[in-house]
């Protein structure tokens, strides 16, 4: 078999790998974020502030992990790229 052959399954494995990886972290996150805004409904001893804080947080969080996303399939991308010159 051509080495660049196998070079280019392993590429693809380890990016289908990475897509099932991250489908399982995100469906994970999600549902912690519904119980957090559960809690954090019934939470009424909680300031604005420290909601605000959270809100924010995930909302960073989720900017970070889309960008992260982003930058994965680019990479990909480039990847593909080669193989097929």
């Amino acid at each position: 078999m051509d080495q660049k052959q196998l070079l280019k399954q392993m590429v693809e494995f380890n990016q289908a790998a990475f897509n099932n990886t991250f489908s399982a972290m995100v469906t994970l996150q999600e549902q912690f974020e519904r119980v957090a805004n559960t809690v954090l409904e019934q939470a009424t001893w909680l300031p604005a502030e420290g909601r605000n804080a959270i809100e924010n947080w995930v909302k960073s969080y989720k900017t970070g992990r889309d960008n992260y996303k982003q930058y994965m399939e680019e990479s990909y991308q480039q990847v593909e790229k080669f193989f097929q010159s």
